[in-house]
């Protein structure tokens, strides 16, 4: 596999979830193993640890990386892992099953295209299934796969499957996921992981593997919203490039082509973009997640977290902003109080107007009149900016429908937003 071919593969994101010990690492060490992606002195050190605490190769290990998640058998960090196949790149998240680790599988699902989901056939449907489902729902994730594990401790029997996927089917239909898929698997045996297994005839769908590189992800992306968000303003500092001005950044949604006529917000002036360059040089288009390079006709005072779009299609400007949050810290959440608000490149401050409700995640009911939003909570609120944002809703656009809240004084991350319908 040469190095161009790699960078051209389509990337897959996708992040898994699970009750406490579905074998959701088992499932990604698995996968690694299966597809002779783990490198070998990986391996030798994974197989001098289990000979160390006298078991057998246990592929979990591959991806719990702490020491405690190894001594207690449980994932409490979310954990990054890369593999590639012949037909597609992925990047793992596998996020930890536990209640109070709540905020650490937002943030792994967050930039997700697709979420695995682990039930164990012993236990069936549990609170955390529902819980994992609601948050893949309310990020709009747009494929989930519920993998039903360990079918080989329940002798591989169809009527197991069958009914933990009726168990689901009423809960499903309140959730807004496009695309829904069921698989039996074993992640210790290997059975519909990477091979499809001979001890379930009577399962004639795709395996783990085949479902991951044939999902079809090119329109999970916002192509019809442009969306530019200014990252930083490039002035060589050459007498070559004397005359040069480009807006570095990330297309967040739609797609930008040269001669296009563009409108930049705050200011509202428009002009025409008059070329763009990639890390391989010039492009006529460019479109999401490419970074890139844009020059423009004219010299506008543009700077970070100003946006380009399209003069006829435009972002919301407002103020007031209408959100579902999952908060993240120990100190709660309360009416009044401030913070830096982070969308997209710009970062302004922000106060807590009011908690409309609080989300009770295993019966999707509303708890009214919550004063407060504590760690790992859900729940709708309102805030006033100290400037205006240009925002769409997290329903349209993930990408400008999101946000982070910073506390002021520590600078640590205490909430992740997403903008509501206007």
């Amino acid at each position: 596999m040469n190095q161009k071919t790699y960078q051209e593969m389509e990337l897959l994101r996708f992040t898994t979830a699970g009750s406490v010990d579905d074998g959701k690492s088992t499932l990604i060490g698995r996968l690694l193993y299966d597809t002779k992606t783990i490198f070998q002195d990986q391996l030798r050190n994974l197989e001098r640890l289990c000979l160390q605490r006298g078991e057998q190769l246990n592929l979990a290990l591959l991806t719990d990386g702490l020491r405690a998640e190894r001594e207690q058998g449980i994932t409490i960090d979310v954990a990054y892992r890369y593999f590639a196949t012949p037909n597609r790149k992925f990047i793992i998240a596998d996020t930890p099953g536990h209640i109070q680790y709540t905020r650490n599988m937002v943030t792994g699902a967050s930039t997700a295209n697709l979420a695995l989901i682990l039930v164990d056939a012993r236990n069936g449907v549990t609170e955390q299934t529902h819980r994992h489902l609601f948050i893949a729902s309310l990020l709009q994730i747009p494929h989930v796969v519920i993998c039903i594990n360990k079918m080989d401790l329940m002798n591989y029997k169809q009527e197991v499957y069958e009914s933990i996927k009726n168990q689901l089917k009423d809960f499903i239909a309140k959730l807004n996921i496009p695309d829904i898929s069921f698989i039996p698997i074993s992640a210790l045996q290997g059975d519909n992981v990477v091979e499809p297994s001979k001890q379930m005839l009577w399962y004639n769908g795709p395996t783990v593997l085949y479902h991951l590189e044939n999902v079809h992800i090119g329109s999970d992306e916002n192509l019809i919203d442009c969306r530019f968000p200014v990252q930083y303003v490039i002035r060589p500092r050459s007498d070559e490039y004397h005359d040069y001005r480009g807006y570095g950044g990330k297309i967040a949604s739609g797609v930008f082509k040269v001669g296009d006529k563009i409108k930049v917000l705050p200011s509202g002036f428009t002009t025409t973009i008059t070329s763009i360059e990639s890390p391989d040089g010039s492009i006529q288009e460019a479109f999401p997640p490419m970074s890139v390079v844009i020059q423009l006709t004219d010299d506008l005072d543009i700077s970070r977290g100003d946006m380009l779009v399209r003069e006829h299609n435009q972002p919301t400007v407002s103020q007031h902003i209408d959100a579902m949050i999952c908060w993240m810290n120990n100190c709660s959440l309360r009416a009044e109080n401030k913070y830096i608000l982070r969308h997209t490149t710009k970062e302004v401050k922000c106060v807590i107007n009011e908690i409309s409700y609080k989300l009770d995640i295993n019966t999707l009911h509303r708890i009214e009149n919550a004063t407060e939003l504590g760690l790992n909570d859900i729940g709708r609120i309102t805030l006033k900016t100290a400037q205006p944002i240009y925002f769409d809703s997290y329903r349209r656009n993930r990408s400008t429908g999101c946000f982070i809240l910073i506390d002021e004084k520590t600078n640590e991350t205490v909430g992740a937003g997403m903008i509501r319908d206007v």
